[in-house]
């Protein structure tokens, strides 16, 4: 008895802020009941919203009340309140310490989407041309990788949902973005997946022509039937370009007053010179073939 009074006589005093962990309907009472009492609040939650398996379901039970009509007010009164900061998309990784003194240690996932300047009017899910299964409505329906988690979410942003680099892109030597550009094919955006391209590669016709696609032996399609025609994709968005009226030249946005010397018109020379033009470089290339393009020239046949 004595050392249980002892140990409540020396726990420290109090800190003015609480963590609540898990943003469902439970979470959101506490939390606006010790926020209301003078508690500075932080609510941490794994998804990109607040609200839990009640923003989930259409009535509750056992009065059979629309859930929605019940927590929608509870969510607008969250969002404007000061006294409660919402972390969505975290975890909690480390809890350590005694009451009234904890330290934690919270591991929040990137939205890819800046929640301050995000105004929620949903005009990036409209463009994204990627669609996946939407575990809000447990995959009986589809959504767009940009996404809002439900209509009245808090908070009122969108996210980009990534999960981790592609077997595609990390066995590709330039890092290229496949499944973005596979995805604006299927669109018909054909311009918009070239653009992608050349972000990392600006010889996408050649690549679709005699690249080994070790992006293809890495496809998780395989494991269904075949790998997607990678190659070929790139390719056929190549020669798309060529077949327009007019080829369109990249708009170098400032001009430097920097000049650089390339030695060298290979490939990995007209990639650099391509580059730092794009950057505003004044670029000359030295190559002592009489052409340039080095092994892509001199060692492919022309068939």
């Amino acid at each position: 008895m004595d050392e249980k009074v002892k140990t409540q006589q020396n726990l420290p005093s109090p800190v003015g802020a609480v963590l609540v962990i898990g943003g469902g309907v439970g979470g959101i009472q506490a939390a606006l009941d010790l926020a209301n009492s003078g508690f500075k609040v932080y609510v941490v939650e794994e998804e990109s919203a607040i609200g839990g398996k009640m923003a989930q379901l259409d009535k509750t039970f056992p009065t059979n009340d629309c859930s929605m009509c019940i927590i929608s007010p509870k969510l607008v009164e969250v969002g404007r309140h000061l006294n409660i900061e919402v972390l969505s998309y975290a975890e909690v990784v480390r809890l350590e310490g005694e009451p009234g003194n904890f330290s934690v240690q919270i591991k929040q996932k990137p939205r890819f989407i800046e929640l301050d300047r995000c105004t929620g009017c949903g005009d990036c899910a409209k463009v994204c041309p990627v669609e996946v299964p939407n575990a809000f409505d447990e995959n009986l329906s589809r959504r767009k990788a940009a996404y809002k988690r439900y209509p009245q979410a808090i908070p009122n942003a969108f996210a980009i949902e990534k999960r981790g680099i592609s077997p595609c892109k990390a066995n590709c030597p330039a890092g290229i973005h496949v499944q973005g550009y596979i995805a604006l094919i299927k669109q018909k955006k054909f311009k918009e997946a070239l653009n992608l391209i050349r972000k990392n590669n600006p010889l996408p016709s050649i690549c679709g022509r005699v690249c080994t696609h070790p992006c293809e032996t890495a496809c998780s399609r395989s494991k269904v039937d075949d790998p997607i025609a990678i190659m070929h994709l790139k390719r056929f968005v190549s020669d798309w370009e060529y077949s327009q009226k007019e080829l369109e030249v990249p708009r170098v946005e400032t001009k430097r007053e920097e000049r650089v010397a390339i030695i060298g018109a290979g490939p990995a020379g007209l990639s650099a010179a391509y580059y730092l033009a794009l950057e505003g470089y004044s670029v000359t290339i030295f190559e002592s073939s009489s052409e340039p393009g080095g092994m892509l020239y001199w060692g492919i046949p022309e068939y």
